[in-house]
């Protein structure tokens, strides 16, 4: 973790319609704000992580290139920076925390940008995952504002069998001996090391371990990498965390809202930004078939299917140069236009 900036937000009402007095954006930048502010990218979190997790594509050379580009990460809520179960005050707590959806992380992440650095406008939003259904809602709610957007590996809408998924990955954790039916009594180590083992058959693609590359990023065994991979990962987050986070993944929808009233197609066709949206070819919840229906509602989206048999982390590839390319080359590409 390399540090981070706290803009706190007073009464800042949440579309659930609950009230939060004290409210805190955790984010951090790279690079340097030009003097027409017309370098930003936003770069939002996906589940579970934090800036120090994603920053690693942020670099000369990188994804996005801090020498030309002002890039934000804005952590998302839930994340275990930015409010969340595990730091908000009474009369909230793990027991009691009210459902965060994407409308109120990019109002939070609006506020933050115009009050901190006078930025009205975006040169780009790129995502993966959450990151990506993020960049979709500022596209669909504040058109005005974004000018190009790179979703990879996301959805404008959590379809049903991303909320099977999602179902199983919570009914996984919550099987630990430690849940009451409202929160843990205790760190729930065994339902995290099984929500692991659960998330890591879908976030690779079944030819990933046919040809067993997780040997080629550095892991002795199959075994090898579910442990200190998966299992490693969610162990050192908050369980109570990581539960909120699923309940914002799940009510991901960017018509779920008065602007569009469950018209999805209204909220995609409200999106005037350049876009290019990413999914993998292997990915097994955010689908291409699913991006490709919601690409073709969009007025200025061309979709470029990831050629990769990382699944759902071709998107993040930081254990894999050729997909990482990938990714640079749509950047450019997108940036380079206009």
């Amino acid at each position: 973790m390399t540090g981070h900036h706290r803009f706190d937000l007073r009464d800042f009402r949440l579309q659930c319609g609950i009230t939060l007095p004290h409210a805190q954006l955790t984010y951090q930048t790279y690079g340097t704000l030009n003097a027409d502010k017309s370098n930003v990218v936003l770069y939002p979190t996906s589940y579970g992580a934090q800036h120090g997790d994603t920053e690693w594509l942020i670099g000369p050379g990188r994804v996005l290139d801090p020498d030309i580009w002002f890039v934000v990460i804005p952590n998302m809520f839930c994340n275990g920076l930015s409010t969340s179960p595990s730091n908000i005050a009474a009369p909230f707590g793990p027991e009691r925390f009210p459902l965060i959806s994407h409308w109120d992380n990019v109002h939070a992440q609006r506020a933050m940008l115009a009050e901190v650095f006078g930025i009205e406008r975006l040169a780009l939003i790129y995502g993966w995952s959450m990151g990506a259904q993020q960049a979709l809602h500022w596209g669909a709610l504040f058109p005005e504002a974004v000018e190009r957007i790179v979703a990879v590996c996301g959805s404008a809408r959590t379809s049903l069998h991303n909320d099977v998924f999602l179902q199983g990955v919570h009914a996984t954790l919550t099987g630990d001996p430690h849940w009451t039916g409202t929160h843990f009594t205790a760190p729930p180590t065994r339902g995290l090391r099984a929500m692991g083992r659960v998330y890591a058959g879908w976030a690779m693609s079944q030819a990933f371990y046919r040809e067993r590359l997780y040997e080629t990023a550095g892991y002795a065994s199959l075994e090898d990498f579910l442990v200190r991979s998966w299992e490693a990962n969610f162990l050192r987050r908050d369980a109570h965390d990581l539960l909120a986070g699923l309940a914002t993944w799940r009510a991901s929808d960017i018509s779920d809202n008065d602007v569009f009233k469950g018209d999805l197609a209204a909220a995609l066709g409200a999106i005037t930004a350049r876009s290019i949206i990413m999914p993998s070819r292997t990915d097994l919840y955010f689908t291409p078939e699913d991006s490709e229906i919601e690409t073709a509602m969009m007025p200025d989206a061309e979709l470029r299917v990831i050629p990769s048999i990382w699944g759902h982390r071709a998107g993040n590839p930081a254990q894999n140069p050729e997909d990482e390319a990938f990714l640079r080359d749509a950047v450019r590409d997108v940036l380079k236009e206009r």
